[in-house]
């Protein structure tokens, strides 16, 4: 979240920025502003009260001393006053405190200067587009078919088991799907990734971390019996590993990579972009999350589209990346650029990965500090994570722009993690 500090010394700023995410943010920013300012009349007026209560009770003994009983208990009274205001006025803090947590929380982040305006996914700016369009052989059919004719994925019986969004590999569809995401981690780790094998259920702290609480909760599976959530993508568990952590700047950048299951509700999705593996409940997501110096940042997101760029090259699929308009952009990112490659039964672009910079946003949530060389004091790191791959529309695409008459060609990267060169 934005810090206080920040929005009181900028606020015409924040309102205006904000404005490019179609983000009304002059009320909560004046309700910051207010509540802080209330928050410090109170801490002085408690400074006073406590200053002036330490002097009379240096007072009392001596009054005692002196024989002056009725002023000595007067001085006690007044002490006791002093104490019950101290009270109050402690109560009033931790109300205005939580007050304060509350409309900071609303306040979205920060869009960066490249940011385009726009109100929808269709005011977003094309970057680039690359890779030859297939040309696909007579009959052509879109993946679910092919997923049923060559049996690689069942979606009647994931039905059964558990719903819909809830797909069953089977055969060489699980050692394809297997095969991706080794293939995802192993490039990972050759270019100085870590691997993490995280947790898929995550505590409220978490999710609060990392921003899908309370922005995304309607999205979360949520375990109510122990207050858990299950991981949205990798990036939640990842990043919090570095929460209420204090780095040494000369360990920065952190570079982590995470094979998980995903899980998102996706309430209120339906027709015909549901189809397949369009959109699901469950997925699998190889992930990619660094923490780094707020100066190298954005150079390092350059890094990371390019590396995502590899992945998508090597796989032979036309893609494009977009740079996320206001409108589009999530409620934490200050700058996303968003992958898709091209589907060519479908006849359409799908998005396979977004790599975004949180600044410090996530940071300041998190607590997750660095500390320069040099200096005693520490201060917020910035976040930075991608999907390096999300499989399902990745294998949809796959499926699709490699269909023949005699079957489906499997990319030459993928023959030696899956063992085959064709599914017939």
């Amino acid at each position: 979240m934005l810090s206080v500090k920040f929005i009181k010394e900028n606020p015409e700023f924040v309102v205006e920025r904000l404005a490019v995410k179609n983000f009304d943010a002059k009320e909560l920013v004046d309700a910051v502003c207010a509540i802080s300012n209330r928050k410090n009349e109170i801490q002085q007026e408690m400074d006073q009260h406590k200053a002036e209560m330490n002097s009379i009770s240096k007072q009392i003994g001596q009054l005692f001393q002196q024989g002056k009983a009725e002023e000595a208990n007067a001085a006690k009274a007044k002490t006791a006053s002093l104490k019950e205001a101290i009270k109050e006025l402690e109560k009033e803090f931790g109300e205005k405190d939580v007050e304060l947590t509350d409309k900071l929380t609303q306040i979205p982040n920060i869009p960066h200067e490249s940011v385009p305006s726009g109100k929808s996914e269709d005011d977003n700016e094309v970057v680039t587009t690359e890779g030859e369009m297939p040309q696909l052989c007579e009959g052509a059919i879109p993946h679910w078919d092919l997923a049923t004719k060559y049996d690689i994925i069942d979606w009647e019986l994931g039905n059964k088991i558990t719903g819909a969004g809830f797909p069953v590999y089977k055969g060489k569809g699980s050692r394809l799907q297997r095969a991706l995401i080794n293939f995802f981690l192993d490039e990972a780790r050759d270019a100085g990734y870590m691997e993490i094998m995280p947790p898929l259920v995550v505590n409220e702290a978490s999710g609060f971390g990392t921003g899908q609480l309370p922005d995304k909760e309607g999205q979360m599976y949520h375990i109510t019996e122990d207050n858990l959530y299950m991981i949205p993508t990798a990036e939640v568990p990842v990043t919090n590993i570095y929460r209420d952590v204090i780095l040494d700047e000369a360990n920065l950048p952190i570079k982590n990579t995470a094979y998980s299951a995903c899980f998102r509700r996706e309430a209120g999705s339906y027709g015909k972009d549901v189809r397949g593996l369009n959109r699901l409940h469950q997925f699998d997501k190889v992930e990619i999350v660094q923490v780094q110096h707020p100066e190298k940042s954005y150079e390092t997101l350059d890094q990371m589209v390019a590396y995502v760029t590899t992945l998508v090259q090597k796989l032979g699929l036309p893609y494009r990346i977009l740079r996320l308009c206001g409108g589009d952009l999530s409620f934490t990112s200050a700058l996303t650029f968003d992958f898709e490659v091209y589907s060519a039964a479908q006849e359409k672009w799908l998005e396979v990965s977004s790599v975004s910079n949180f600044e410090a946003y996530q940071a300041n949530r998190l607590k997750l500090r660095y500390r320069p060389t040099g200096e005693k004091k520490p201060v917020l790191a910035h976040t930075l994570n991608g999907s390096a791959l999300a499989l399902p529309r990745i294998l949809a695409a796959l499926l699709e722009n490699n269909q023949t008459p005699e079957g489906i060609k499997v990319p030459e990267v993928l023959v030696p993690y899956c063992g085959f060169d064709m599914i017939d």
